[in-house]
């Protein structure tokens, strides 16, 4: 009876200390900066930006803290971060970016350091939501919702508008871990030249860019969900904003999942698919993760893996403005309804960059284990240099891609070859209909496909592969389904060509 009575009240001490324990994970932090005690009402009504950055300050003027945000919805312009300052968003807060009204708003756009070699958004920080600049030890946290109902999705404006949620520039060890963003503006981030970046379990349901990454060193991305019909969805770029050419390297992304369902059906759960028209370019939903386009530094030591595509554009590893694009690795990846090429590698001279810059290399990538299920063959894997500028060292293996048909119009506009388009926008529709189904290669030395499998899920006539301009390239454990009379492998001004265990590909093959 004894023993039963100590095996009861231990019981019940546990469970003290077990909610006990609960209930102060979500208190506010200890030593923390209520917004409510600096004047922040959070009742949706009225503005508590002032409040929010008296908030900041004071944790400021104490050596750092956490600003804390309990339940309640904040409406705010410009919240201006400092060093050493965590904001922490309690479940059921939502900071709410409010909309201009006439002259009120948020910070105007600060000069930029160069605004020549890329647009608008990129090149000023002040007028977001959120902004930091030469900052050290900052961080947002915590389960609330950041929600840019009041920011614009477009350039400038003469009205003090805000394009972003969160911007970031020369900022250092910088964490942004398990909040949500719904309806980001231009850029639900926009981090140019942060080093020891660390973005984690975040959900962004946004109307444009989700994670712009530019001139960024040591950069972890993880855990995160991306829903951008608009735009990109987990972006890596390099450009010229700091008025000098900076690498993005040594970063990870890594079981993250990217998508282009319309606005807000991530968060409501019915991920709806009518907004396509919407998108900028009108070339249907975007959603992907994607190098460039802004590519004047370049990319180098670059990891991504366990990755998902849901309904948006494929995989993009571009350098197009002099920039070096580098031993990038890539491994398991599953796409599905994919609506343009899986994988569109593109080296090109757009040279959107200071005179006289030459241009770059795309070199040393390896992509493995991925599948693709109902990709768009108008396109196919793409992988394009320029003459005189071939892309190098590239390696696919265990790869598996089923290609939808055409239709009839995509049909009747199928091309001979593709046009050069050097100096174009790099993206695989503005060079129209591809004349193979499956593989696209031209401009390359040392490419290899080992256990690479196409399939047609319908009708086709076109070729599975199509090697153009290519020095050096196996095919091992190569398969494709053969369309009618079309021979599944075109050959045009390649040499060192080495096909093994494939012999369907050698009896079906076509030298131009």
């Amino acid at each position: 009876m004894l023993f039963g009575k100590l095996l009861l009240r231990r019981a019940w001490l546990l469970a003290l200390l077990f909610f006990g324990l609960g209930a102060a994970s979500a208190a506010p932090p200890a030593g923390g900066f209520n917004v409510r005690d600096f004047g922040a009402k959070g009742d949706s009504a009225t503005l508590d930006g002032d409040a929010i950055n008296r908030a900041i300050a004071a944790a400021a003027k104490a050596g750092g803290g956490t600003v804390y945000f309990p339940a309640g919805t904040y409406r705010s312009y410009s919240i201006r971060l400092q060093s050493h300052i965590s904001l922490y968003l309690d479940q059921g807060a939502v900071l709410l970016a409010a909309a201009p009204v006439g002259a009120t708003g948020y910070d105007a756009p600060e000069p930029a350091d160069n605004d020549k070699f890329q647009d608008f958004g990129h090149s000023h920080w002040h007028n977001s939501l959120i902004w930091g600049e030469r900052l050290v030890d900052i961080s947002i946290l915590g389960p609330g919702t950041i929600y840019g109902q009041g920011l614009t999705r477009e350039g400038p404006h003469q009205a003090p508008v805000g394009n972003k949620a969160i911007a970031l520039k020369l900022c250092r060890n910088v964490t942004l871990k398990d909040f949500t963003v719904r309806q980001g503006g231009h850029f639900a981030l926009l981090a140019t030249g942060v080093d020891n970046l660390a973005i984690d379990n975040l959900k962004l349901d946004t109307n444009r860019d989700g994670l712009d990454i530019d001139c960024c060193q040591n950069v972890r991305v993880s855990n995160c969900t991306v829903n951008s019909p608009w735009d990109d969805g987990i972006c890596l770029k390099s450009s010229f904003a700091l008025g000098y050419a900076r690498p993005t390297e040594n970063v990870t992304i890594t079981n993250c999942q990217v998508s282009g369902f319309d606005r807000g059906s991530l968060l409501d759960g019915t991920y709806r698919r009518n907004e396509a028209a919407l998108v900028p370019d009108h070339e249907g939903p975007t959603g992907r993760i994607k190098f460039g386009t802004e590519s004047n530094g370049g990319f180098r030591n670059i990891a991504i893996n366990n990755c998902v595509f849901i309904y948006c554009r494929g995989l993009a590893l571009e350098t197009v403005d002099g920039g070096l694009l580098e031993d990038v690795v890539i491994d398991n990846i599953t796409m599905r309804d994919v609506i343009n090429a899986p994988f569109f590698l593109r080296l090109g001279a757009r040279l959107r960059a200071p005179a006289g810059t030459p241009v770059g290399a795309l070199r040393r990538i390896s992509i493995s284990n991925v599948n693709v299920y109902n990709a768009d063959s108008r396109f196919a894997m793409l992988i394009s240099g320029v003459p005189g500028h071939p892309i190098e060292d590239v390696h696919l293996s265990n790869i598996n891609i089923w290609y939808k048909p055409l239709d009839a119009a995509s049909a009747a506009a199928i091309q001979q070859d593709l046009p050069e388009d050097e100096k174009g926008y790099p993206e695989p529709q503005k060079l129209g209909v591809g004349p193979a189904y499956g593989c696209y290669i031209r401009h390359a030395r040392n490419v290899e496909l080992h256990d690479v499998s196409l399939h047609l899920l319908g009708a086709e006539t076109r070729p599975a592969l199509m090697l153009v301009d290519v020095q050096g390239a196996g095919l091992r454990h190569v398969s494709a389904d053969k369309a009618g009379a079309a021979p599944l492998l075109v050959l045009k001004g390649v040499q060192g060509l080495e096909v093994t265990e494939s012999d369907p590909l050698k009896k079906s093959t076509r030298t131009r």
